[in-house]
């Protein structure tokens, strides 16, 4: 599994906007606050302001802000509002995958897959990440030594 620098960049930039509450904040600010190039920033915060996830103003007293609390949005939210779902095969959803002969059970891998990044995006919203809190069943994978080995 490979998050993009795309779904990276949007995480970490919902993650600026929530410490910020209601008051906008320039893209400059959180590119320089989150180290992500101004440019391919403003499109991640375009997509996600076309998603209704994030709010924009122009103008000296302009800037972007969260169109919802931070605890109603999930980083599944923010990672589909940038990349589409997150678990396709091929541009196919797993249910629509269907392989021949020893290949058959297949799918139900990728839908095993999908479950498993659900299981964790969808729990963990942008304010637990302003909070510094993760949900005790997230935590509780990373507790396995395994899970912190590259392979």
């Amino acid at each position: 599994m490979r998050i993009s620098a795309k779904a990276d960049y949007a995480v970490r930039a919902a993650a600026e906007l929530a410490s910020a509450g209601e008051d906008p904040v320039k893209g400059e600010k959180i590119a320089e606050a989150q180290d992500i190039p101004l440019q391919f920033l403003e499109h991640i915060l375009l997509e996600l302001k076309h998603a209704r996830l994030v709010r924009a103003r122009r103008g000296a007293r302009g800037g972007y802000w969260l169109a919802k609390p931070a605890e109603e949005i999930r980083l599944a939210d923010v990672i589909r509002a940038v990349e589409g779902p997150l678990a396709n095969i091929q541009d196919l959803a797993p249910e629509s995958t269907d392989y021949p002969g020893n290949s058959e059970r297949l799918s139900e891998v990728w839908i095993a897959v999908r479950a498993s990044l659900r299981r964790v995006l969808e729990r963990v919203t942008v304010a637990d990440l302003r909070d510094g809190r993760l949900p005790p069943e997230v935590l509780e994978l990373t507790e396995d030594e395994g899970a912190w080995v590259t392979r």
